[in-house]
């Protein structure tokens, strides 16, 4: 199997049916006793078997796949392959990531009647590479991605929330990786969070729509609508906050949003923000976990006096290599996580990836609210390994310096 064969037999395939062709492929050429592709769901907690050697049934809710204390939860972790025997079946399991840039998409599962070499092993992580961009390429042309990423019904607020996030929940690049979680409240309260790379910057929102439910995620919708346009329009973090602001005047009734930018030059490292009435960030550094304050400014769409416009003021942020930046809602600080130290819990998840800490911190708190949320709770992680960093090994994850030198402080460069 190359990859040029398998791109194009998948792209011969009905979007609904690529991921089958392509489990079909390789069950046949490896003499796999079956083949089949797992997608993680919204909460990251689960999986769903979603493409294999046979088709895929999609009139029946999918059928939840618990990661905590799997082998998939491991690869997931580790986003290494992984090896087991089967028993008495003789049968020999292998659990490969499908990953792209760090966003974890699911997995692929095979089962082989001997134990693969490395060859096999080097094939099955091509084809599971392969896999993470066809899902990609697929998954806005069919719902079947979608339905597969659903263990539960959303609401309708949920569904806006949902389609308000980036495609992809996690990123890494050479300069940095950046991964957010959300999980909603029992009503949606319309956080919302958001990243791009640009050609020389990177740049991160986290919002928190007043209220609940569809009033709440029409309020996101407008306030994250106003923020992509000036940005693709070129605008600065102030023209940003500005047209997030009117819109919000225009448009939004008597509803506001709070809400925190975040511009970092991948040329220079020099890092601007604005707080528009948000909960501050916390920053690792050297073990340690700091309140960031800031200057606040109001938030957007917040009634004033007519001759007195809203103005939002960038300020700089000091970050370093090897530092830890959390940006969050003021869903992770609710009554119910009052005992919960998450300075301690950002110490202690250091050393995992961001897409890891991020699930872990939702995590904390969803355990705190014994399964329940009066708010959203929202996190982006990122992690800032410098501009020394120039080349980013996609097999590995690691930051290059070079062509060959893996170069970073803190802990260790993450795995994708």
């Amino acid at each position: 199997m190359t990859l040029a064969g398998t791109l194009e037999a998948a792209e011969a395939a009905a979007p609904v049916e690529s991921l089958d062709v392509v489990a079909r492929m390789l069950k046949d050429h490896l003499g796999a006793a079956s083949v089949s592709f797992l997608i993680t769901d919204f909460t990251g907690g689960s999986v769903v078997r979603l493409g294999a050697a046979d088709s895929v049934e999609t009139d029946e809710p999918a059928r939840r796949i618990s990661l905590r204390g799997t082998l998939y939860d491991d690869v997931i972790r580790s986003q290494q392959p992984k090896v087991a025997h089967q028993g008495e079946s003789r049968l020999v399991r292998v659990v490969a990531p499908v990953t792209n840039r760090g966003d974890a998409i699911g997995l692929l599962e095979l089962f082989l009647p001997a134990p693969p070499d490395a060859a096999v092993m080097r094939e099955i992580g091509e084809t599971a590479h392969a896999l993470a961009y066809i899902v990609i390429a697929n998954r806005s042309h069919t719902d079947v991605y979608q339905w597969g990423r659903r263990t539960k019904p959303l609401s309708l607020a949920a569904e806006i929330q949902h389609r308000l996030l980036p495609a992809s929940l996690a990123c890494e690049a050479a300069q940095f990786a950046v991964a957010g979680a959300l999980e909603p409240a029992d009503h949606v309260g319309g956080d919302t969070f958001d990243y791009v790379i640009d050609r020389d910057t990177v740049q991160l929102s986290v919002t928190d729509a007043m209220g609940h439910d569809v009033d709440a995620a029409l309020l996101a919708t407008l306030v994250v609508g106003a923020l992509r346009r000036a940005r693709r329009a070129g605008a600065d973090l102030a023209e940003q906050a500005r047209q997030a602001d009117q819109a919000m005047h225009d448009h939004g009734r008597e509803g506001y949003v709070t809400g925190q930018l975040l511009r970092i030059s991948l040329l220079d490292g020099r890092t601007e923000f604005v707080n528009a009435g948000h909960p501050w960030p916390l920053r690792m550094r050297d073990g340690k976990v700091q309140e960031i304050i800031p200057k606040v400014d109001r938030p957007f769409g917040l009634n004033v006096q007519a001759s007195q416009a809203n103005t939002y003021r960038v300020q700089t942020l000091d970050l370093q290599t090897g530092d830890r930046l959390v940006m969050l809602t003021d869903g992770m600080l609710e009554r119910n996580a009052e005992n919960l130290d998450l300075s301690d819990l950002i110490i202690r998840t250091r050393a995992l990836h961001p897409r890891e800490a991020a699930r872990t911190l939702i995590g904390a708190i969803i355990d705190a609210g014994k399964g329940h949320l009066d708010d959203d709770a929202t996190v982006m992680c990122l992690d800032w390994h410098g501009v020394a960093n120039s080349q980013r090994d996609a097999a590995t994850g690691a930051n290059l310096t070079d062509a060959s030198q893996p170069s970073r402080t803190g802990p260790p460069a993450p795995q994708r």
